[in-house]
């Protein structure tokens, strides 16, 4: 057996009984402290290789849930130390003053990741209301064979993508201003699907949650049918302070 280490917090936490993290079945989670700072940690089987689904989501739910009630500096999925001991002398004590240090920037700050996603029929109008290469390689193919058209048809694929590259660029900044108000900072990801409209992270101070949330719903009602909006959050704020 080794130590899974999912993050560090201050060290006046306590933990539930009920918490429990990666494992096949899950293991209970405990606390080891130091000074001013503590570390979340259970016992993982060295012979069970780790990686599976379920275990970062267990990584990702523990954090999550830790992070609305008190400040996290989340570790990286997959943290293994040996023993106890060694989470205090090779994680804790050489970087105890600049975890607690860290801790009390990030108190009263949770993390939102804002995903939007460009519905298919609408963004393919929306590209060929606007492009009139596409409108021309459309109405060539249009009732053709698809062997007889291939080439026209890849070429309209990479105009789609292009024009869709140049609205998500626009729609992406259009998402950080708007929420530059009720934000205190924001992290632009890569798309993760070709008919992504944006994909950021924002720091969120929890006092201002209430605007951020009616934002969002203003941001749903403003693109209705056009793009579908996914929020996860409150959550760790993995894109900003993730440590090891």
């Amino acid at each position: 057996m080794a130590c899974y280490v999912y993050g560090i917090v201050p060290e006046d936490v306590e933990i539930s009984p009920d918490a429990v993290g990666v494992g096949d079945p899950p293991n209970q989670i405990k606390i080891v402290r130091h000074g001013e700072i503590a570390a979340l940690i259970s016992d993982v089987d060295v012979n069970r290789p780790l990686g599976r689904a379920q275990d970062l989501v267990a990584h990702e739910e523990l954090l999550d849930a830790a992070a609305t009630e008190v400040p996290v500096l989340p570790l990286r999925f997959g943290a293994v130390l040996t023993t106890p001991d060694a989470v205090v002398e090779e994680l804790l004590t050489p970087h105890h003053d600049q975890f607690a240090s860290a801790l009390q920037q990030i108190e009263g700050r949770v993390q939102y990741v804002v995903k939007a996603r460009y519905a298919e029929r609408p963004i393919l109008m929306a590209v060929l209301a606007e492009n009139v290469e596409a409108r021309r390689l459309r109405d060539r193919i249009r009732d053709l064979p698809e062997d007889a058209t291939r080439p026209e048809r890849i070429r309209l694929g990479e105009v789609i993508t292009q024009v869709i590259e140049v609205k998500r660029e626009a729609d992406t900044q259009r998402l950080v201003d708007r929420f530059a108000s009720c934000t205190a900072a924001a992290n632009i990801r890569e798309p993760t699907h070709e008919r992504d409209a944006a994909h950021v992270a924002f720091l969120v101070e929890t006092d201002r949650v209430p605007d951020v949330e009616r934002t969002l719903d203003e941001l749903r009602h403003d693109w209705s049918d056009l793009v579908e909006v996914r929020v996860l959050g409150p959550m760790a704020l993995y894109d900003f302070v993730t440590t090891g």
